[in-house]
């Protein structure tokens, strides 16, 4: 493997050892080889990011997965800058904490508990209201 510097390093995609994919672009070689290529390169790569992750913003006040777009454009990102290649390791990172915590017994024990116990409250709410008021929508109650 060659160990110069710069867009014409070579980027090894294969983890060694279990070990995680090295930094850097994922460009085609000879992209990387052309300093001009490379740069209008980034700059597409950063466009069609920028214009997924607006989108996922967008799904997020509008309906659709407003979260796996984002990421889907972190990962496009990712592909050419080493920020977003270290963001989608840390979330990665996070998600995979996060599953293993809610796959430990304890966890999901409690979690079961909570919900039984706020369905319990909303179903009580809920018949007290019917009790009080009847079958009415709540904007026709006269207090």
């Amino acid at each position: 493997m060659r160990t110069e510097s710069g867009p014409e390093a070579e980027v090894e995609s294969e983890p060694e050892d279990g070990d995680e994919p090295r930094l850097g672009s994922r460009a085609p070689r000879f992209i990387r080889a052309s300093r001009p290529l490379h740069l209008s390169w980034q700059v597409g790569v950063f466009l069609v990011g920028l214009a997924v992750v607006a989108a996922g913003a967008a799904m997020l006040v509008l309906p659709g997965p407003g979260w796996v777009v984002i990421f889907a454009g972190m990962a496009i990102w990712a592909t050419e800058f080493v920020w977003a290649q270290l963001v989608l390791r840390w979330t990665k990172r996070k998600v995979k904490e996060a599953a293993k915590k809610a796959l430990d017994p304890r966890v999901r024990r409690r979690n079961i508990i909570l919900t039984v116990v706020g369905g319990v409250i909303a179903a009580i709410g809920c018949g007290y209201y019917v009790w009080a008021f009847g079958f009415q929508l709540p904007w026709n109650v006269a207090w």
